[in-house]
């Protein structure tokens, strides 16, 4: 496991996205470097990021190179095989271009419930976009299967995409009615940076009060 003390050198695949654009700013906000990566810059004026597709291993090498953490936020909804493809190109990469850890945003679809079944199993699930939750899971499987040091962090049950963020979060297991505000999702996932602790695993977390 490593630890990254004081200011890391962060890359975020995805980040025009609102989860990769809120981890970005966040880590931004903590001292920390951050170089934002997105396939179409031209997409995004607001953010000061560079062209790279997740799924090319040596663009990812490339762009990886030199950094301390990297951070998979990107999604494609017309892919089935993008997370899977997606995971093989970091896995490869990363270690070649000296990156040790990978934390990447998970879906709540493939996380347990309290009694063990994966909350897109459970009884009245929505699941009419059961293959991109099979899709995403295809992408945690083939982690599991390298000797990469990752961590997949997932709201519990889904994104607040309009509250109030409340400056704290815990882990939880898949609810669907749980919910989480970006900046208290991205502020997870500097806590998981900055002092590791989940190892190869696939969390859940949700908003509560700071305490």
């Amino acid at each position: 496991m490593v630890t990254v003390a004081g200011m890391a050198e962060i890359i975020v695949f995805g980040a025009g996205g609102r989860a990769g654009r809120t981890i970005a700013a966040a880590a931004v906000a903590r001292g920390h470097s951050v170089t934002g990566v997105v396939r179409d810059p031209g997409r995004y004026p607001d953010l000061d990021v560079v062209a790279g597709d997740v799924t090319d291993a040596a663009a990812v090498a490339r762009l990886a190179a030199g950094h301390d953490v990297a951070v998979h936020a990107a999604v494609d909804l017309t892919d089935p095989d993008f997370f899977a493809t997606a995971a093989a190109a970091l896995a490869t990469a990363l270690p070649d271009a000296g990156v040790a850890r990978l934390l990447a945003v998970g879906l709540a679809s493939n996380l347990p419930t309290a009694d063990g079944v994966l909350l897109r199993d459970t009884p009245g699930y929505p699941n009419e976009y059961r293959a991109f939750y099979l899709g995403h899971a295809a992408g945690t499987d083939r982690l599991r299967e390298t000797a990469l040091e990752w961590t997949v962090l997932a709201p519990a049950g889904d994104f607040d995409h309009t509250g109030e963020p409340i400056g704290g979060y815990r882990s939880a297991a898949a609810d669907a009615d749980l919910r989480i505000t970006y900046p208290d999702f991205a502020h997870a996932v500097l806590d998981e940076i900055e002092k590791p602790g989940l190892g190869r695993t696939y969390t859940g977390v949700t908003g509560t009060i700071a305490v």
